[in-house]
């Protein structure tokens, strides 16, 4: 497994097993597949509601809990300073842990100044090991970033073939903030899983078009976390470590980007008045 060192030294694996839209009642069957074919980070979050599986799987799995660099992230309805304080310790609680590897806020809405100051208080405590944001574009990474003791160590945005975050990347590497993709897969959209490219630069190394975009992620230093359901294919994407794109392959990739997203523009207007809709996920 590679691994990625993060500003504070903490090292977290760079390929991660994400329970995003699974369900609470799958979650524990599904954290304890991926951990069973060798996966050692989970990345779930306040909102999935599905952090008690997460925990549950860890404890019974035998894996010691310092071989597991669990993320989870703090959901709108419980920024600010006192109500992030008090999710941060729920959290804990669900995941049955005295600690989080790595705790994000989950969008750059409401008040995320209170809540990221909650973050840094726990990190200095111990209870988190590293923190961060998800969702936070350059404006909005920079802006936090200036005005905080300790810096974002990860930004986790959707980033994948389509949308490849290649400007953003930038000012993260100027921050020395790691990036960490959600929807690696582009969950499957506008032709993921057929795409010709991708195809035929996977039958050169007998591998599949969802192991060649994972690849070209992993080469770029992103982390990233594929979800899936089903063991076969956790071990599938998994392995990706046997194989190296070349440059000619990475820059082909490199004109799939649209650079725009797949799911929804954090600056548009009708985007904020639906995530305000959102705040009683939690």
């Amino acid at each position: 497994m590679k691994i990625i060192k993060l500003s504070n030294g903490v090292e977290m694996p760079q390929l991660g097993y994400g329970v995003y839209q699974v369900t609470p009642e799958e979650c524990e069957r599904c954290v304890s597949d991926a951990l069973s074919v060798g996966y050692r980070m989970i990345d779930t979050a306040q909102a999935y509601h599905n952090e008690e599986g997460v925990g549950n799987a860890v404890k019974k799995s035998g894996v010691a809990r310092d071989e597991v660099f669990i993320v989870s992230k703090i959901w709108i309805s419980n920024y600010g300073y006192e109500k992030a304080k008090a999710s941060i310790d729920e959290s804990l609680r669900k995941l049955q842990t005295e600690y989080i590897d790595l705790m994000l806020l989950h969008q750059p809405f409401c008040d995320r100044y209170g809540a990221y100051r909650a973050l840094e208080e726990a990190y200095r405590e111990g209870k988190l090991r590293a923190i961060g944001v998800s969702n936070f574009y350059p404006d909005h990474l920079i802006d936090l970033a200036s005005n905080v003791g300790v810096k974002p160590m990860v930004n986790q945005v959707e980033t994948h073939v389509f949308d490849q975050q290649v400007e953003a990347k930038k000012y993260m590497d100027e921050l020395d903030c790691r990036i960490m993709s959600w929807g690696p897969l582009a969950e499957g959209r506008i032709g993921f899983f057929t795409n010709e490219l991708l195809g035929e630069i996977g039958k050169k190394y007998g591998k599949s078009i969802p192991q060649v975009a994972l690849r070209w992620l992993l080469q770029r230093g992103v982390i990233i976390i594929p979800k899936s359901t089903h063991k076969e294919r956790m071990a599938e994407n998994l392995n990706i470590f046997d194989f190296e794109l070349t440059a000619d392959d990475m820059a082909q990739i490199q004109t799939l980007d649209t650079g725009k997203s797949l799911f929804f523009d954090h600056h548009d207007g009708e985007v904020t008045k639906m995530f305000m809709g959102w705040r009683g996920l939690v």
